[in-house]
């Protein structure tokens, strides 16, 4: 199962509480690889524990603004050595998204970067109210096709739209948030699955927040490996 890449969702300000998280997910069956986004990295003490982090990571600060001040704030990411992935917003634009790529690439040869499409809190509704005409599988697949023509190395989706993507394209990193152990409460998520669902769509890698951090962060992960095993 170690093929399969895992990612915890790191999703608190409390140092502590991270080292936890770090510890209590590490198995032998699994490469589970943390995943810190804007609430720890905001943090007083997050921006000084990625730059001593020993382990790869993925940074998810989902940037979206104009190309200068995106490339500008992937410069500034330069001292983080462990950085593996690190995610752009789709709505920033085919240009914004080419030229993170590019700059990327000066700082860290070895760093992934991911462009996020809807996200998994959102429904067809949601889109509406945005003033989206599109729905969400369309609009998906129109932002794969802005990533893809970008240069960037994957994409970030819910596993429902997971396999219409794989369809069209076989190489592409694919990975969705959204994902729920069996009987657990989806929260504010709606676009969800089942962590074994979401690997039969195809995808490269998913990513688990609240089903492994929530109580007892050891006993969470047995849980994760059995389903996986089923």
């Amino acid at each position: 199962m170690r093929n399969k890449s895992i990612f915890v969702a790191c999703d608190t300000s409390n140092l502590k509480k991270i080292k936890t998280i770090i510890s209590d997910t590490k198995t032998s069956k699994l490469k589970i690889i943390p995943k810190f986004g804007l609430q720890f990295f905001y943090s007083k003490h997050g921006r000084k524990f990625l730059e001593k982090i020993k382990s790869d990571f993925w940074l998810d600060l989902k940037i979206n603004d104009i190309p200068q001040t995106a490339i500008s704030a992937i410069d500034s990411l330069k001292d983080l050595k462990k950085c593996k992935y690190l995610t752009v917003h789709a709505n920033g634009g085919l240009e914004m998204l080419k030229a993170v790529k590019k700059k990327s690439k000066k700082i860290n040869e070895n760093l992934k970067i991911l462009g996020v499409t809807v996200l998994t809190s959102l429904n067809n509704k949601s889109l509406i109210q945005i003033g989206h005409t599109k729905k969400i599988k369309q609009l998906v697949l129109k932002q794969a096709d802005l990533i893809k023509k970008s240069g960037c190395d994957g994409i970030v989706c819910s596993a429902q739209e997971a396999s219409i993507i794989r369809r069209k394209y076989k190489n592409l990193i694919i990975i969705t948030p959204g994902i729920r152990l069996p009987g657990d409460s989806a929260d504010d998520q709606i676009r969800i699955m089942t962590p074994k669902d979401a690997f039969k769509n195809k995808v490269s890698g998913i990513v688990i927040g609240r089903s492994l951090t929530n109580g007892n962060i050891k006993n969470n992960t047995k849980r994760l490996l059995d389903h996986l095993k089923k």
